[in-house]
């Protein structure tokens, strides 16, 4: 199949739309890694990513009966601009199916590139309800669907990507990096470079939690997630397609995690050397080399003075997400250490901790007394990199002050830096959960009246951080004796959750 994606790859059509995006060198990020690094900038594009070489290739290819019916689609993001705008421009009508939750400025950008030819229809609370009226609309209308990514004419679209790489770059090249939520970016890309030049290594990034495509790689066979995270909404896809899992799992040298955090921190590198902001998914590909070149330097390999290109793949970013971005970054970066410290309630221990602490920058500073005997405090200083928070912690220690490192804790970094307070004697039985929920107008509201009424509200933390996705702490004083129906409530509630009523930074500072 390499050569039947070849040719379709270089007879693809694209550029009536799209345009041969730079290759840029990054400059800071290059010298801090000691690695040459590159960015392919499809942030660039007219509806700011690589969607709409896939969707114009695909339409270009319909016959004049099948554009005549015109085209469907499902989506909320970038595959639902790139359709329109191509349906726009080759004249063809093409009906776009969004959840009724879809913000208003995702729904005037479709109506924007589409103009007269696009006809939005809102439906459903959730993409998949989007796409299941898609499928019954497509089969009575006689449309033609247009999948954002198991499809090989927009896999050979999203391959053209590949091709300007190695022309663009004809020396060597060490590894190529890129985003996977369903697979057609990396399944185009790899298709065209194992092709053409197989000694490239073509690797794979997804977020820990909306990481399908790797866990169907190790099983050998597609898996679906229960549920995926919605922080890179772009990437957040439970089943990956056939053709690119085949494609993949043929082509494709490995696969990379990273965290939420360290998406945050790439977002950030990318702004340092270009001065543009990418949406979490366009910066996938970036954290995931930053992730490989680290790996190789924990384990004493040598990965210096390479070639490495990233895609930047999208830069839909909603504006009010970066206050969250901006706070998780320095901890993805290894700029910041959390700790928990217990202080004995004396005179001068404080003193004598803030000596330890020094001069470094302090980030973050909470102290809440507790007992007649200790205090505590939550602590977030400056560091250097990943080793040095372990070395801190044992410092402190070392001179008589207990220390939790919270660095890598969800929970400390959501929550109780906002809340440090102190225990209550009121919240007997208390179990502490948190939730994530599509964040939508009112969704707070709706998340508060699926709490079953039967449990006390014993603590409530909620920050909105202009994401697509809520993120609360709830304490519930549930009776031992009705923990079974608590289960069953939590099973039917339909949203993310994680207990975390063992966690040691709730217990000190809350619990």
């Amino acid at each position: 199949m390499t050569t039947d994606y070849l040719k379709k790859i270089l007879t693809a059509r694209v550029y009536d739309v799209a345009f041969e995006t730079p290759l840029e060198f990054a400059p800071s990020l290059s010298a801090r890694m000691e690695n040459r690094i590159y960015f392919k900038r499809e942030d660039m594009q007219s509806v700011f990513s690589f969607k709409l070489r896939g969707a114009y290739n695909k339409i270009a290819h319909l016959t004049p009966a099948q554009l005549k019916r015109g085209v469907i689609c499902a989506s909320a993001g970038n595959h639902a601009q790139g359709v329109a705008l191509c349906a726009a421009r080759m004249k063809c009508k093409a009906v776009i199916v969004m959840p009724t939750t879809t913000p208003p400025v995702k729904i005037d950008a479709v109506r924007a590139h589409g103009g007269d030819n696009v006809e939005i229809v809102l439906h459903g609370e959730s993409y998949t309800d989007a796409y299941d009226h898609a499928i019954k609309l497509e089969q009575k209308q006689k449309l033609t669907f247009v999948h954002p990514f198991d499809d090989p004419d927009v896999i050979a679209g999203q391959g053209t990507i590949g091709m300007e790489i190695l022309r663009q770059h004809s020396e060597p090249i060490h590894a190529i990096f890129v985003a996977i939520g369903g697979g057609g970016l990396i399944s185009g890309v790899a298709a065209y470079v194992k092709a053409v030049r197989p000694d490239i290594k073509i690797i794979g990034v997804q977020t820990t939690d909306s990481d399908a495509m790797s866990r169907s790689i190790k099983a050998g066979r597609r898996v679906t997630l229960n549920d995926v995270g919605l922080f890179s909404d772009g990437t957040a896809v439970k089943l990956v397609g056939e053709e690119t899992f085949r494609l993949t799992k043929q082509y494709v040298d490995e696969i990379i995690l990273v965290d939420t955090d360290a998406v945050c921190a790439a977002i950030k590198d990318v702004f340092q050397d270009t001065r543009s902001i990418l949406e979490p998914a366009g910066a996938l590909a970036v954290a995931g080399c930053k992730a490989y070149i680290e790996r190789a330097k924990a384990g004493k390999q040598s990965l210096k003075n390479e070639t490495l290109v990233t895609i930047a793949c999208g830069a839909n970013m909603n504006f009010d997400r970066l206050r969250f971005v901006a706070e998780r970054a320095e901890v993805g970066e290894a700029r910041e250490a959390v700790f928990a410290v217990t202080i004995p309630e004396e005179r001068g221990s404080f003193r004598r901790f803030c000596e330890l602490v020094g001069a470094r920058n302090v980030t973050e500073f909470n102290y809440r007394i507790s007992d007649e005997k200790a205090a505590h405090i939550f602590v977030g200083v400056q560091v250097s990199n990943r080793e040095e928070s372990g070395k801190i912690a044992k410092n402190f220690v070392k001179h008589g002050f207990p220390t939790l490192d919270l660095t890598n804790d969800e929970l400390a970094k959501l929550h109780i830096r906002h809340l440090v307070g102190g225990k209550s004697e009121l919240a007997e039985n208390e179990l502490l959960y948190r939730f994530e929920f599509p964040e939508r107008p009112g969704a707070l509201i709706r998340f508060l009246n699926s709490m079953a009424p039967n449990w006390n509200i014993s603590l409530f933390h909620y920050r909105n951080h202009g994401a697509d996705y809520g993120r609360t702490l709830v304490g519930l004083q549930v009776p031992k004796k009705e923990m079974k129906d608590f289960k069953e409530f939590l099973n039917t509630l339909g949203y993310r959750y994680w207990d975390e009523s063992s966690n040691p930074a709730y217990q000190l500072f809350l619990g």
